[in-house]
């Protein structure tokens, strides 16, 4: 196995896919894809590419610190006692451990994903 890695979305494979857990769900049905890559550090590490139709749903991380950068799309993330905020296309962010909000995704979304926690 090489320790070089390519985000290569022409050749993705088959996604693993599911629909929002019900005790998440705000609004919407939305259905996620993801393609796992590697993990390291006996899975504290994971990171792949994952797609989600539009829909809304609670995003709690807990102990866990996510990187997102979008390849497609557009959403809106209200972090608890926070205002909306908008990222599309090419941009990048972190949710911090303890982050606790709404994910709304308004327009398909894919993006890159490194979890670490």
């Amino acid at each position: 196995m090489s320790l070089l890695i390519k985000f290569d979305q022409a050749d993705l494979g088959m996604p693993v896919v599911k629909k929002c857990d019900p005790e998440k769900l705000v609004e919407g049905d939305p259905t996620y894809s993801t393609w796992a890559y590697e993990s390291a550090r006996n899975g504290e590490v994971i990171t792949g590419i994952w797609e989600a139709t539009p829909g809304s749903n609670h995003s709690i991380k807990g102990e866990k610190f996510e990187f997102c950068h979008l390849l497609e799309g557009v959403i809106e993330l209200t972090e608890e006692g926070k205002e909306p905020r908008i990222f599309r296309k090419g941009d990048s962010f972190m949710m911090m451990p303890g982050y606790k909000g709404i994910w709304k995704t308004i327009e398909t979304v894919r993006k890159i994903y490194v979890i670490v926690g």
